[in-house]
């Protein structure tokens, strides 16, 4: 994956404590294996703004992102850690 994905993959993760998800040390994230099949059925991910949460934009899926979260769900892998 490109530099860039380490920020890029805080888009995708579930937020700690939502449905279970556990707390996790830095650099790691989980990334619900539900979620990551609707970021593939609709192609883009809705990035909500730090500044106003009533603003949100849809961000399209890039082809490595795509490949990533195909490779995440194929594995049914929902903790990643990035070193």
């Amino acid at each position: 994956m490109p530099d860039r994905f380490l920020h890029e993959v805080t888009f995708f993760m579930s937020m700690t404590g939502a449905d279970g998800i556990p707390k996790l040390p830095a650099r790691e994230y989980w990334v619900r294996l539900s979620d990551s099949r609707r970021f593939l059925d609709d192609g883009c991910v809705r990035i909500v703004s730090a500044l106003d949460s009533d603003q949100q934009a849809e961000m399209e899926l890039t082809e490595e992102q795509e490949a990533w979260l195909e490779w995440m769900v194929r594995h049914n892998i929902e903790h990643i850690r990035l070193e």
